[in-house]
């Protein structure tokens, strides 16, 4: 009986091993953010929209809560100069749009920071926009 019971649980054991190798799990760096379009109109009501990918398998990321957002223009060896950003509305999955104030032409770095569901670290990427006349 005692052998039969330490057989089962040696059994169990190698089932939930092997099952659980099967299982991929994603890391921070299986995500990506992408701009939906690199230049945006300058001015006091720019509209920036960011894709979040994952990255395994090329699907927008739904319901992502973007909890760190910040825009400058380091990308013109001004990175002290910062504009704020608003969170809006957006119809398309796994699209997050913001409002801000491109109050300059030229390249403006947007860094994210994002907790997706299901997922233990934070999320994080930078896209930079082309702000146009």
């Amino acid at each position: 009986m005692k052998t039969t019971r330490n057989f089962a649980r040696g059994s169990l054991a190698a089932i939930v091993i092997s099952a659980s190798s099967t299982f991929s799990y994603a890391s921070p760096q299986d995500y990506e953010f992408q701009l939906v379009s690199a230049e945006v109109k300058q001015g006091p009501d720019a509209e920036v929209s960011v894709r979040l990918i994952d990255k395994r398998n090329g699907q927008p990321v739904s319901d992502a809560v973007i909890f760190t957002t910040r825009m400058d223009m380091a990308p013109e060896g001004m990175e002290t100069m910062t504009t704020p950003l608003g969170e809006l509305p957006s119809a398309e999955a796994g699209t997050y749009k913001f409002k801000t104030n491109l109050s300059m032409e030229g390249g403006w770095r947007f860094q994210l920071g994002a907790k997706v569901q299901g997922e233990g670290e934070t999320v994080s990427g930078e896209v930079v926009v082309k702000a146009t006349p």
